[in-house]
């Protein structure tokens, strides 16, 4: 035993640095900067220098200690306070030892050392995801509330604390400090819009302006976004102002290494262009980001387009990040070194209520990989790989193994891009971001980014009355970005209601936070006046505007995309059909439901239930509607099937079956069901569509369907559709704008349409 423990010694002696070597020979002990071991305090006291301040230690040990040692005690009073019961620091990387001429002094210490002072000392693991993370996961201790921790299924790594921990870090030597960073206070206004937005300090007045006021709008027009709308309640904010043609990434104040590593990670949308950094379409959306105005853009298509605008919202989100995180560091370094009392120091308030900072919601584990991916292309700096932890965890439970596909399976563009990879959208994970270094899975209360789907934070959130629920990571959510929200409206948008209602809430809960460095904006519940939401979707949806409207208060302001379609989806509907668009009368948007399935039932219906107008496909967009619709057809003993986004194989090839051959006279489908799946429904004769697509696309798509499947088939076929004034956006991108206000304002309920062309 004792030979074992002997070796063990010699081991852990060996892979000391010389100077680790040295002061173990000198004091019969390493030094406690380098103990892992969280009670080494009482080891200090064997430190034979005084407690007094820096200059009386530096004279006092003038003839005995080198000028590093004065500064590896300082050191030391800077850090004993913050000690981490879980310190997991890498290895310095010193100067290799001399071989044989090393190993005589590594016995010689060995035999020199008590043996209980190295008990507790304990090697460093890796910080990549390994064999032996997955073991001790269950060991470890873990926050009370730990969102990221249900029922044991989700990993949360909660190693590595020191190395992220924001409390017990600092700049480091070689950090860039920013130009708007003052050793003191100042009154000198930042030219940095972070800065400019979160330190300003908002007056009850304005809070009563944002809460009470209505918004004043004005409108521009840029040459790729088009239309945008800017309001504010506020009179004194910068107006939005035109983006720059100067190619100059300085002048964007974007934080290092980002200006050297943004060029490479986004340059496979650079092909051609003559700026080297953006895109016509980034530049401009990354000057409304960069000015900490909301932002809706409407407009998101799901193919390269996408990928260009989660490149730029990562950007912001990472240089938001860095920023605020330097800031933080920086002032660590001044409390360390300031001599005087603190009491007075508001000018270090530099932080939330609890660290979170960023979230973005997107639909699907893939949308979440590549953001991660992007996040740490922008942290790679030329030469130097960036230190991922739990980078291959993350790549095995969030990618995907390519699926062998039927060679005759076909799907739209469009399809293709959004289903791609892993489609699973039950999933949070956390991201915790340090100087040169990124954590995956972290606790959300060490967690920088959080990258969660709404069901993912649903879970989380859970309902009142529940024991177990938690939000208060949510209270200081400074970036809000919400991409694709499009597809939210086909997953269950109640979950992102949800969300939006528990964001920037007061924690019932203080988390550890040091309220002393809290900013006073947060402790005074104000922080939703301060968040940024950028909302991206392919569409645009009452549902999306509601939340852009009612759930947004940027005091900066806000900034909507409102191009009006011209023509419409109608215009790609290629076979020979006539569009009957009936409109029905509603008094309010909670009676329109009621008006429509009486209208349906009383005056649409009785037309196709002669044997003649067989073959009817009625497409449904409300999965509610749809069951209402289902059981009055079972009640009135229709001769019908039906599909929806619920029915298994087995049953979707059956009503396919019956519909296409006739044994069935309704088909009814749900838009969700044609979302997830986009089958060729064959065998559509007459076409009624219960309520306008969300996707305007999907109107042209069904339409199309309609193929000749008997000769002579093309003159009996129709297609019905049923619309209201409430569903102005909707018809206007089937229609085009113009004559969606014809057909609004008409005193006619009904209009005809006819595509296609006469042979």
């Amino acid at each position: 035993m004792g030979k074992r423990r002997k070796r063990g010694r010699e081991e852990e002696v060996s892979n000391l640095s010389k100077k680790q070597k040295k002061h173990l020979k000198e004091f019969g002990e390493q030094h406690p900067f380098y103990d892992p071991v969280s009670n080494v305090q009482e080891r200090t006291q064997q430190v034979e220098l005084p407690d007094s301040s820096e200059n009386e230690s530096h004279s006092e040990s003038e003839a005995e200690s080198e000028e590093e040692n004065t500064n590896m005690y300082q050191q030391l009073l800077a850090t004993l306070k913050h000690v981490s019961d879980d310190d997991d620091e890498d290895d310095d990387d010193e100067e290799e030892d001399d071989g044989a001429q090393m190993e005589d002094e590594n016995e010689q210490l060995v035999s020199d050392v008590d043996e209980d002072s190295e008990e507790g000392d304990e090697a460093v693991q890796e910080e990549d995801v390994g064999e032996g993370e997955e073991e001790g996961d269950d060991e470890e201790p873990t926050e009370p509330g730990d969102p990221t921790l249900e029922d044991g299924e989700q990993f949360t790594d909660n190693k590595h604390e020191s190395k992220f921990s924001l409390e017990t870090n600092f700049l480091e030597d070689d950090a860039e400090v920013p130009e708007n960073e003052p050793a003191a206070p100042s009154v000198i206004v930042s030219a940095d819009p972070f800065k400019q937005h979160v330190d300003r300090e908002l007056e009850e007045h304005e809070i009563n302006q944002i809460t009470s006021n209505p918004k004043t709008t004005s409108s521009m027009k840029w040459p790729m976004l088009g239309q945008l709308a800017f309001s504010s309640s506020l009179t004194k904010v910068h107006p939005l102002s035109k983006p720059e043609k100067d190619t100059d990434l300085t002048k964007l104040r974007l934080r290092k290494p980002l200006d050297s590593t943004w060029p490479k990670a986004n340059g496979s949308f650079l092909t051609g262009q003559s700026d080297p950094n953006f895109t016509p379409l980034q530049r401009e959306l990354f000057t409304i980001m960069n000015s900490y105005k909301d932002l809706y853009y409407p407009s998101r298509m799901a193919t390269a387009q996408g990928e260009e605008i989660r490149h730029v919202y990562c950007l912001h989100a990472l240089n938001h990040v860095l920023k605020a995180n330097s800031q933080v560091l920086n002032n660590n370094a001044r409390r360390r070194d300031q001599k005087t009392g603190l009491d007075d120091d508001d000018h270090l308030r530099d932080q939330g209520l609890t660290r979170p900072k960023v979230l973005i919601v997107v639909p699907f584990r893939e949308s979440a990989l590549r953001v991660v991916q992007i996040l740490i292309s922008l942290m790679e700096v030329p030469g130097k790989k960036v230190d991922v932890s739990n980078k291959k965890r993350f790549k095995d439970e969030f990618g995907s193994e390519p699926e062998e596909r039927p060679p005759n399976l076909k799907r739209p563009e469009d399809y293709e891009a959004i289903f791609a990879g892993n489609i699973d959208d039950h999933f949070r994970i956390g991201v915790s971001i340090l100087q040169k270094s990124m954590r995956l899975y972290s606790p959300f209360y060490s967690s920088d980014i959080l990258i969660a789907s709404p069901l993912g934070l649903r879970t989380i959130i859970g309902s009142e009355g529940e024991k177990k629920r938690d939000f208060d990571f949510l209270s200081s959510i400074e970036v809000l970005i919400i991409d694709q929200a499009d597809i939210y409206l086909m997953q269950n948008w109640e979950h992102v209601l949800l969300m939006m209602s528990h964001l920037n809430l007061q924690p019932t809960d203080s988390h550890g936070v040091d309220f002393s460095r809290v900013r006073m904006w947060n402790l005074s519940d104000w922080a939703k006046y301060y968040r940024q939401t950028l909302l991206f979707s392919a569409l645009q949806d009452p549902q999306i505007n509601s939340v852009f409207n009612k759930h947004c208060f940027n005091y900066s302001g806000q900034v909507a995309v409102r191009n009006m379609p011209v023509t419409g989806s109608i215009s790609q509907v290629l076979v020979q059909l006539p569009h009957v668009f009936q409109r029905l009368e509603a008094e309010s948007m909670l009676s329109v439901i009621d008006a429509r399935f009486n209208f349906f039932t009383g005056k649409i219906l009785p037309q196709y239930r002669d044997a003649i107008m067989s073959h009817t496909l009625i497409y449904i967009p409300s999965y509610f509607d749809y069951v209402r619709l289902r059981n009055y057809f079972k009640k009135e003993e229709l001769n019908f099937t039906h599909i929806c986004e619920y029915t298994d194989k087995a049953g979707i090839s059956r009503a396919r079956q019956f519909f296409l051959k006739g044994e069935r006279q309704f088909l009814l489908v749900t838009e969700r069901f044609h979302f997830y799946k986009r089958y060729m429904l064959r065998g559509i004769r007459n076409l009624i569509f219960y309520e306008l697509p969300t996707y305007p696309h999907f109107y042209s798509e069904m339409c199309n369907m309609m193929k000749a499947w008997n000769k002579g088939e093309e003159a009996t076929w129709t297609c019905t559709v049923l619309y209201s004034k409430y569903d102005a956006q909707r018809l206007a991108a089937v229609v085009g704008a113009e004559r969606t206000a014809q057909m609004l304002q008409s005193k006619k309920n009904v209009h005809l349409f006819v595509t296609g062309e006469n042979n």
